[in-house]
C-alpha cells in the first residue's frame, strides 16, 4: 500500500508483544500497539521516519483476534454474518523525537451469511492471520453488505488519506517526493 505513495521506504517487522492489556479497549489496543510498534523500529534506526500501524476488529466492544484456523474462522464468519463490525486501524508516525497517530475507524456491515458462502470464501481465500476472517481487499469484499469510512484504505490496514498528512507535517509529501 505504501507503494502507492511513491516514496522510498524499508518494511522491518518489529518485536511487539500483541497481547491486550486488562480493560484495554480496541481502539486504545490499536493505537499502543501502533506506537510501540513505530518507536521499536524508530530506536532501531535513528534518523528515519518510521510508520507503525496495527488494526484491531471488534463487535459489541469486544475484539476479534485473528482466527487462526479454519474451525475458528468458520465461528468467527458466523458471528458477524449480518453484523456491523468496527475495525480500527491506529497508525503511528515517528521520527524519533515526535509522534503522531490517529484511530481510523471503519464499519462493515456484513451480508448474512450461509454455511455454503462461509466454507467456500474461507477454502478459497484461508483468511485464518486477518481478524474477523475477511479479507476486504480481495475476495472478502463479497462478504460485505456496506463499508463506512473517512479513509477507504483503513480496512486494508494502512489509511493513505492520514498518512500522507502525517508524513507531511514530517516533511515528507508525497506529492513532492513523485515529481
Amino acid at each position: 500500500m505504501l507503494e502507492r505513495l511513491r516514496i522510498p521506504f524499508e518494511s522491518i517487522s518489529p518485536d511487539v508483544d500483541e497481547t491486550p492489556h486488562p480493560g484495554e479497549t480496541p481502539a486504545a489496543l490499536a493505537l499502543r500497539l501502533s506506537i510501540a510498534k513505530a518507536q521499536a523500529v524508530a530506536g532501531k534506526h535513528p534518523g528515519s521516519i518510521v510508520i507503525g500501524s496495527d488494526q484491531v476488529a471488534t463487535i459489541d466492544g469486544v475484539p476479534i483476534g485473528k482466527p487462526g484456523n479454519f474451525e475458528r474462522a468458520q465461528q468467527q464468519l458466523r458471528q458477524l454474518s449480518g453484523r456491523v463490525v468496527e475495525f480500527h486501524s491506529a497508525l503511528a508516525v515517528t521520527d524519533g523525537q515526535r509522534i503522531e497517530q490517529a484511530d481510523i475507524i471503519t464499519y462493515c456491515h456484513f451480508r448474512t451469511l450461509s454455511e455454503a458462502a462461509i466454507d467456500a470464501y474461507l477454502h478459497a481465500e484461508q483468511p485464518f492471520d486477518t481478524a474477523g476472517s475477511a479479507k476486504a481487499e480481495s475476495l472478502g469484499i463479497a462478504l460485505m453488505e456496506s463499508m463506512r469510512s473517512d479513509d477507504p484504505t483503513a480496512i486494508i490496514g494502512l489509511p493513505l488519506i492520514a498518512l500522507t498528512g502525517m508524513l507531511s507535517r514530517f516533511g515528507l509529501d508525497p506529492l513532492r517526493s513523485a515529481s
